[in-house]
């Protein structure tokens, strides 16, 4: 088979090193790919935007593709997946209709609401100063939220009433999001640790994949502001097998089923984004798409050839399949421009790779790097996922930082208690 794989990140870079070892794979085209894509066999980038859906398109039907799958949102959200269907090409990814579980938020809330999917107590407004009136009547701690998509970062947790305006104030009247800051949600604060739970959907089934939880705050100890996830793992203890069948029966299951009684039928992966307390989920938010950076470790502890459930699922039977994984640990740290999620400088000469990769059962996955005369250099806010896999979390922990340790560039931010939430559940 000749796949186009749409995106140019560290998940897509995943993806990529993931399918090239499938017997099925032929060639790999990636759009617009990356220079971590470009070293793995079988797969070439070709440098047509993510965003470019009829460039996409005729790359696709040029090519002869046989299936495309989609790594980031927003070329979901703008309806890629309807323009090939409509030109009777095979995509794994949801159409524009149902991949609003992601593009607006406040559509996410009212489905989970009308339809009994346990989440927090919301109101939504499209007018600032009616927002401001309510979260100043409002108890604190509150979350406030742009609806529509992100990059993973627009999302305020809100201690103090002088934090919440100010979120309203970027979100709304300084628009840092755009046209996706013309209506927030403010939500009500749920206790807990979050975990991430994705899974493969054909609009009947739902197969999950393994556990994992995302670090999605900048800095140790999840301070700072929110970032698109600074490091993940796999399995996440939080999700016991008491939370992993509620999670499975209270929330993934009916929203496949809420999906289609709205006329919206669901097929792709669909990300639940929890809060757990006492082995009861709660959901935070719905993705359209694998997590970035959990796509790192949960492709690595993967050992089933995922090209096999894709293609069951376009075809309606991913019911007849199942997913075996290691039973290990993987860490993913990401490493990341200095000041990033805010503005940050490109161009630095990175060095240590390979070396890291040395390190036994390391893989570095490649996001934000570009090729330079000088060698590979930083051209993003996330560069690197580097990832390991090992028997146990601690063992995993220590070989991910002992790679993360051979790399170097001028400026290179990590956080350093990746997987630690894990340790103290262990």
């Amino acid at each position: 088979m000749k796949i186009l794989l749409i995106g140019s990140g560290g998940r897509e870079h995943a993806l990529a090193w993931k399918m090239a070892q499938s017997d099925l794979v032929s060639e790999l085209l990636a759009a617009p790919g990356n220079v971590g894509i470009d070293r793995e066999p079988k797969c070439k980038s070709t440098r047509v935007s993510s965003d470019d859906i009829s460039g996409l398109l005729e790359l696709a039907l040029s090519e002869k593709v046989d299936l495309t799958i989609v790594g980031p949102e927003a070329p979901l959200v703008a309806g890629l997946a309807d323009v090939f269907v409509a030109n009777g090409l095979k995509v794994f990814g949801p159409s524009s209709r149902a991949a609003i579980l992601e593009g607006s938020k406040v559509f996410a809330k009212d489905l989970m609401k009308k339809h009994g999917i346990p989440s927090a107590d919301f109101e939504s407004f499209d007018d600032y100063d009616k927002a401001v009136g309510f979260v100043k009547a409002a108890r604190f701690p509150v979350v406030v939220k742009a609806d529509g998509l992100a990059a993973g970062k627009g999302v305020f947790v809100c201690n103090l009433l002088e934090q919440a305006l100010d979120a309203l104030d970027q979100i709304m009247k300084q628009k840092i999001f755009g046209v996706a800051g013309a209506r927030v949600i403010v939500e009500d604060f749920l206790e807990g640790e979050e975990a991430s739970f994705i899974a493969f959907t054909d609009g009947v089934s739902v197969i999950p994949l393994a556990s994992s939880q995302d670090h999605k705050a900048v800095f140790d100890n999840d301070i700072g502001p929110n970032t698109g996830g600074m490091g993940a793992y796999s399995p996440a203890p939080v999700v016991t097998k008491e939370a992993h069948a509620r999670i499975m029966n209270e929330i993934m299951l009916p929203t496949v089923k809420a999906m289609e009684s709205e006329g919206r039928p669901y097929t792709g992966f669909l990300y639940a984004g929890l809060m757990i307390k006492d082995d009861k989920p709660k959901a935070l938010e719905f993705n359209v798409r694998l997590g970035d950076p959990e796509a790192q470790p949960l492709l690595v502890r993967m050992k089933t050839d995922p090209i096999p459930l894709i293609i069951a699922a376009l075809e309606g039977r991913l019911g007849t399949q199942s997913i075996k994984w290691d039973d290990g640990t993987a860490v993913c740290v990401v490493m990341a421009s200095a000041g990033y999620p805010g503005p940050y400088s490109r161009g630095m000469v990175i060095s240590g790779i390979d070396n890291a990769e040395k390190i036994e059962g390391v893989k570095v996955f490649i996001a934000g790097a570009a090729d330079s005369p000088h060698g590979v250099v930083t051209s993003g806010g996330r560069v690197l996922g580097v990832t390991s896999l090992a028997r146990n979390t601690p063992e995993a922990i220590i070989k991910a930082y002992d790679a993360v340790a051979q790399i170097n560039w001028n400026g290179a931010h990590f956080r350093k208690d990746i997987g630690r939430k894990a340790l103290f559940r262990g």
